[in-house]
């Protein structure tokens, strides 16, 4: 029975589990998928094939997969993701689908990027600010954030950016600004507390 337990991942079709949800963004069983490519990391080049679905849920759910796979990657989640990297850069352009968009917000910076990746993923974010949606907005500076580690001359830009939308943004966008501001300016913060 042990022996047939480790088999059984190796059987599962992984397009299935991840069409199962009730509506498009509905998580489905994303944290068993996470799991399961963590431990088989083989399966994260299917995982990254699926962002290309044609059904909204099962690409939503691909890429919430993949957010949580590369918040720490093994080694080798990491060459696999590395060597895909080209296309995804090229998805977080295309990508159309709200949870696709907010999920490789938070992924892509993720990656080695060079410094012209880095730069061609921080436009595509820039245009993510004029979303409809407050969690692609939200994301989208969550991940200019995060690319300031491959160019870190754009961090007086991305940290203004950080200052008018803790000011002006959604309400998403005005506390998650606040703490990547505590995070990327910590001289900020010291001058914030001397004035409390």
């Amino acid at each position: 029975m042990g022996r047939q337990a480790k088999l059984m991942p190796n059987r599962l079709d992984l397009r299935d589990q991840l069409a199962l949800g009730r509506h498009a963004l509905d998580p489905g069983r994303v944290p068993q998928i996470a799991e399961l490519v963590r431990s088989h990391s083989g399966r994260s080049v299917r995982l990254i094939e699926l962002l290309w679905d044609d059904d909204p849920g099962v690409a939503n759910r691909a890429a919430d997969v993949l957010e949580r796979i590369s918040r720490d990657p093994s080694p080798a989640l990491r060459r696999i993701l590395a060597a895909h990297k080209e296309a995804l850069l090229g998805l977080l352009c295309d990508a159309r689908f709200i949870k696709l968009r907010w999920n490789l917000a938070f992924s892509i910076p993720r990656l080695p990027l060079t410094l012209a990746e880095a730069r061609r993923a921080a436009t595509t974010l820039q245009s993510y600010l004029d979303d409809r949606s407050s969690i692609v907005k939200t994301a989208a500076l969550h991940g200019l954030a995060d690319l300031t580690r491959h160019d870190p001359a754009s961090l007086p830009d991305v940290l203004d950016l950080l200052r008018i939308q803790g000011r002006s943004g959604t309400p998403a966008m005005r506390a998650r600004s606040r703490h990547l501001l505590e995070r990327l300016d910590p001289p900020a913060r010291r001058g914030r507390t001397r004035q409390t």
